[in-house]
């Protein structure tokens, strides 16, 4: 009997690890950061805007398969060992959301930097509704 419970223990603890994948988050500063360019933080951010949204779907998913093995295991408690207790989407997101600020940091510091052509982002003005509108020479009238 106790040879039993412990191969059962063993048995659940081994399936339980293999419900769900394990969380891979991106660390908050990376080595290239000293080298990127307003360019690439941007292309960088937008890269990590489009993962958030795929993990944000990832997660609504595990949410559904979370409650439909729940609700199943009550009559076959097999399922619950489908269950993912490991929330990798969350904590990749999170860790996601950490870069995206740091990364905002260096946007400012870098993007808005003076340099000897200006600035780096400089955009022309636009014409203001009170700007007077420049005089066009009219055809003479016969």
């Amino acid at each position: 009997m106790f040879l039993r419970n412990v191969l059962l223990t063993g048995v659940v603890l081994s399936l339980g690890a293999c419900a769900g994948r394990a969380p891979n988050p991106v660390a908050v500063v990376q080595p290239q950061d000293r080298s990127m360019d307003c360019t690439a933080i941007q292309a960088e951010s937008k890269s990590n805007a489009d993962k958030l949204v795929g993990l944000g779907k990832e997660d609504g998913g595990k949410v559904a398969q979370n409650v439909a093995a729940g609700v199943a295991g009550v009559f076959i408690p097999v399922l619950w060992f489908a269950m993912d207790f490991q929330n990798a989407s969350g904590k990749e997101a999170q860790a996601l959301n950490a870069r995206q600020q740091y990364l905002g940091t260096l946007a400012e510091q870098r993007c808005t930097a003076v340099g000897p052509s200006g600035p780096a982002q400089a955009t022309p003005p636009s014409p203001s509704a009170d700007a007077p509108v420049p005089a066009t020479a009219s055809a003479p009238k016969t």
